[in-house]
């Protein structure tokens, strides 16, 4: 899997809360962004950029109330950003918005790496960055296959293994 992001590709990455390590989000997010790229058919203009905020439970809940009308907590939220021109997404892909917290938990929950769980999160905001959905099941069918392409392609095992596919109301 070439390690390689579109032509001027950029992530603006910024930490609001929490205890993460930039340098590591760098890491997983570049690795995650470019596999996603690399095995699927996403397409953007030169010189776009999508925003990574990552903070805690409380302030994801703040946001998952006011746009989703959901009081509570969520692992994370994307936020589409330019209008696609066709099938050409930018010049701002967008946002996406991680918690710390509810991440780890899950992670442990599932007795997954915390790196791998935030990878695969990584993965599954850019997506919807790029109109995929998983409200229903043909929907949920699409992008978790997709998803498990592209955690392969960078060896992280399929996180949707031993659970039945289910249309998500997060």
């Amino acid at each position: 899997m070439p390690d390689i992001l579109p032509d001027g590709f950029q992530i603006d990455l910024s930490i609001e809360a929490g205890d993460w390590d930039e340098a590591v989000l760098m890491i997983l997010a570049e690795r995650a962004i470019a596999a996603a790229f690399a095995a699927a058919d996403l397409e953007v203009l030169d010189n776009t950029e999508v925003s990574l905020l990552f903070t805690d439970d409380a302030s994801i809940r703040k946001l998952n109330a006011e746009w989703r009308e959901k009081d509570k907590p969520t692992n994370v939220l994307s936020f589409p950003g330019s209008d696609p021109q066709g099938d050409v997404y930018g010049p701002l892909l967008g946002d996406i918005v991680f918690a710390q917290e509810t991440v780890a938990r899950e992670a442990d929950e599932m007795g997954i790496e915390f790196s791998d769980h935030l990878s695969h999160l990584i993965v599954h905001g850019l997506l919807h960055l790029f109109d995929y959905d998983h409200q229903e099941n043909d929907e949920a069918e699409l992008m978790e296959s997709l998803e498990k392409a592209i955690l392969a392609s960078i060896g992280i095992d399929d996180p949707y293994a031993d659970r039945p596919l289910v249309a998500d109301d997060r």
